[in-house]
């Protein structure tokens, strides 16, 4: 599996240096850590408390216990959404057992953990959605897609990575705001 990681101390010093760059815009930004099967919930909120994120996304395995025991333990989090790999073994009626504050739908692949550019089945992401209406659709979607994709699954919120990449790891400027205006204008 990828693996991208940063010491809480450096995630720290990012988050604190953004902060004071969006010190006096009028536009707010949320913190989040993304977690892929930290060992404990202990271990999450440790991380995540030194690092400063406001908020945690959950983007392994993790079990519905363990969601909830995040949860319970980190009082601060303003927000913990738990990311769901959609294959054909998923029933929607899964994310009504998950007690997050928003469910991410994102595509299976057996080496990666997000970021794959493959688009998800947005039948299963319209059914979870009625089960869960805080929906964060993800999963190959990108400036040219995603505004069909609003209208289909009406999700909560997006997310998109790679499509919005000009090369591995490396975001570009032109597709990153082609996605916010198809987003805005669907």
């Amino acid at each position: 599996m990828q693996e991208k990681s940063s010491e809480p101390s450096h995630a720290r010093e990012i988050i604190e240096d953004l902060e004071l760059e969006l010190e006096h815009s009028p536009k707010a930004a949320m913190m989040v850590g993304v977690f892929v099967n930290e060992a404990s919930p202990e271990a999450l909120v440790r991380i995540a408390e030194e690092s400063g994120v406001y908020a945690a996304q959950l983007h392994g395995v993790e079990s519905a216990e363990y969601c909830q025991a995040v949860k319970r333990i980190w009082r601060d989090a303003q927000l913990i959404i738990k990311a769901l790999r959609v294959d054909a073994n998923l029933d929607p009626q899964e994310v009504g057992t998950y007690e997050a504050d928003a469910i991410m739908l994102d595509s299976f692949h057996s080496q990666l953990w997000g970021g794959t550019g493959q688009v998800i089945d947005w039948s299963v992401a319209r059914r979870a959605r009625e089960i869960f209406p805080r929906l964060f659709l993800a999963g190959g979607l990108s400036p040219e897609n995603v505004a069909r994709a609003i209208a289909e699954v009406q999700p909560f919120a997006v997310d998109a990575c790679s499509s919005l990449e000009s090369s591995p790891g490396r975001k570009d400027r032109e597709r990153i705001k082609a996605f916010v205006r198809a987003v805005r204008s669907s």
